[in-house]
């Protein structure tokens, strides 16, 4: 199947949206929430401690994407979409944190910023999970070696060259695409696992209320 055929985006163009899209992923869903967390550790929100705790509980699926696609696994580009979508839902779908958050003066810097992320995280997962979708046309090995498949693995990639020089210096081993693989099948599996256990106990039980998640 040889795919995109059809996907009017010129072959440049579309390679600088797919970097475009890596760059703002690690922006939104990384830099971002990590200094409001421990922006809010310090203040003492407990809310937003909560919140954000959830958010990188969700967050591991994109790490976990990324070490299957360091390996060229195909699971990867459709975890790639779930990832996004998830966060969205994630991130609004608490009724006492939405409730404790609107309490929170908006004036504040602090929860001022929280609510700019917000809404940065869903316009971005909302749009990037619709452009990491035309991807999904990569989940054979033959379509896997085309142009417009291949530029979706070169982030993942690059990354694991600069992580195996890191491993190697530090630990004097080996850190290849198959260990990766390996680890993010590892983390795959306990996601989905801690994933039915709150759809199938926590949620029938508590509904939209983060409690202990």
């Amino acid at each position: 199947m040889a795919p995109y055929r059809t996907w009017p985006v010129p072959e440049a163009l579309y390679r600088t949206l797919v970097w475009l899209d890596y760059r703002l992923a690690v922006l939104i869903t990384v830099g971002v929430p990590l200094v409001l967390l421990v922006w809010a550790a310090v203040r003492r929100e407990g809310a937003l401690v909560r919140l954000l705790g959830i958010y990188w509980k969700l967050a591991s699926l994109l790490l976990i994407t990324t070490l299957l696609l360091t390996d060229q696994r195909p699971t990867g580009f459709v975890l790639s979409v779930i990832a996004q979508l998830l966060l969205v839902i994630g991130v609004w779908f608490w009724v006492d944190l939405n409730e404790e958050l609107e309490d929170l003066p908006p004036w504040r810097p602090l929860p001022l910023t929280l609510r700019i992320w917000r809404w940065s995280l869903t316009i971005w997962g909302l749009i990037g999970a619709a452009f990491s979708a035309t991807a999904l046309g990569c989940l054979s090995k033959v379509a896997m070696a085309t142009p417009r498949c291949a530029v979706w693995l070169q982030p993942p990639i690059g990354l694991h060259d600069h992580l195996a020089k890191v491993f190697g210096f530090v630990f004097g081993g080996n850190w290849t695409p198959t260990i990766a693989a390996f680890i993010g099948w590892v983390g795959l599996v306990g996601f989905v696992v801690g994933l039915l256990q709150w759809l199938l106990v926590r949620l029938p039980k508590m509904g939209r209320v983060a409690g202990g998640f």
